[in-house]
This record gives C-alpha cells, sequence and structure tokens, in this order.
C-alpha cells in the first residue's frame, strides 16, 4: 500500500509516507511552525522515494483532537493534496496514534491517553489492543477536567498506561488518578508514522472520505468559553 500521512495537531509537524514496505518520515518539534514547514517535508519525502502524489492510494490525515489551528492546517494541506491527485483522504484519531505507539513499545493492556485542551481541561481517551496490531476504543474521546476518571477501576496488574502531553501538562491529574495508572510513559505527541497502520486497516475496511467531507475532531467547540469553576 502507498500512503501519505500527515499530523500537525500538536506542536510537532509530523510525515510520513509508505511506499509498500518501506516507511519514511519527518517529525519536527517546532511550534507555530507547521505552515512553513509542512508542504517542504512532504515534498521532501516524495523526493527521496521517488514517488508522486499520484503513486498514493490515500492520505491518512491525523484528525485530532488536539491543537484548532494545528488541526485546520493539516486539514487544508490533506484536502489541497486530495483535490489535485483525485484522492480519498483516511481520517484518523491523533490520539489512536500516541495509544498504537505505546501499546507497540510496551507491555500494556490499556493507555490512558491525555492531550493538553487549555482551560484545565484534557482531551482524554481509553485504548486497548484491537487485532492485527489495531487499536480499540475503550472509552469515547472527550473534555475531561484535571479530576478522577471515574470509568477507570483502580489499577493493581501493571497493565494501564498513561500517555500524551497532558499528563505532562497538568501534574494534579495524575495525582488525582494515581491509582488508576501504573505509569507515564514518554510518548507525548502523535508521529505520522504511527497513523500509517491505522489509516490502511481504515482504508480496506471502507472508511476514506472525498476531501470535502473532512470534518477535524475539535471536541470544545468554543475556544474563547471558559469552563465553569469547580464546586
Amino acid at each position: 500500500m502507498k500512503l501519505l500521512a500527515l499530523d500537525t495537531s500538536s506542536v510537532a509537524c509530523s510525515v510520513a509516507l509508505q511506499i509498500d514496505d518501506k516507511i519514511i518520515d519527518q517529525h519536527e518539534e517546532q511550534p507555530r511552525e507547521h505552515t512553513r514547514l509542512l508542504l517542504p517535508m512532504i515534498e521532501s519525502l516524495l523526493r527521496e522515494s521517488e514517488a508522486s502524489l499520484g503513486d498514493l492510494d490515500a492520505i491518512v490525515l491525523g484528525n485530532g483532537p488536539g491543537s484548532f489551528i494545528g488541526m485546520r492546517i493539516a486539514a487544508s494541506v490533506a484536502q489541497g493534496l486530495a483535490y489535485g491527485a483525485s484522492l480519498q483522504i483516511v481520517p484518523v484519531s491523533s490520539m489512536a496514534a500516541v495509544a498504537a505507539r505505546a501499546l507497540a513499545d510496551h507491555e500494556a493492556d490499556e493507555v490512558v491517553v491525555a492531550q493538553d485542551a487549555h482551560m484545565n481541561e484534557v482531551y482524554l481517551g481509553v485504548y486497548g489492543p484491537g487485532p492485527d496490531g489495531a487499536v480499540k476504543d475503550r472509552l469515547p474521546e472527550r473534555l475531561h477536567g484535571l479530576s478522577v476518571i471515574e470509568e477507570l477501576d483502580s489499577e493493581t496488574s501493571g497493565g494501564r498506561v498513561a500517555a500524551g502531553y497532558g499528563w505532562q501538562r497538568y501534574p494534579e491529574l495524575l495525582v488525582e488518578n494515581r491509582d488508576r495508572v501504573t505509569r507515564v510513559l514518554d510518548i507525548v505527541h502523535p508521529r505520522a508514522r504511527d497513523l500509517l497502520g491505522l489509516g490502511a486497516a481504515g482504508l480496506e475496511a471502507g472508511h476514506g472520505i472525498e476531501p470535502r467531507e473532512v470534518q477535524p475532531a475539535y471536541l470544545r467547540q468554543k475556544v474563547a468559553q471558559k469552563p465553569p469553576a469547580s464546586t
């Protein structure tokens, strides 16, 4: 399969290209530089592989949740490239990509991913291993305060780990859930490389969409509104 994957939902600008069994990628953690970096990174990978957009089967888009501006940048670039090359786009959760890396690198039954949503909230998702290296949602992705994750029972087996920048950004989240996760992994931002397997499975399952149908997973609709004060 031939896929281009991109993700700018975090401070990282990440691009990966799969041509059959060969994968190459570029990953730069430079906040507010996505617009400048993204297209040159894509062009660099295509040149290195001596490939063109027309050779691809689809574009895999890291669809958030994450930075509003970052998600829009990746979505716009993916749409433009897909329109020009008559390709479908396969939207993939950026948080599921973080979970996929955690499950691939560590022995774990569940991964609790938390990403910074600002305003003392995180984007939260819980994932487990699925068949053939897939990632299965255990809890739907949602906004969550810096409080106990009630749906998770106390963890004693060591099988539930945490990943994502939200755990670093808000240490109090870990304090509140210290009996629900056994350790926090140093897997923070999504990498486009980890979108590829999820995207390939999505394409085979018929989840490819037309460029005009792309809808980033914002989760929060109002950016400027502060969350209600805790009581």
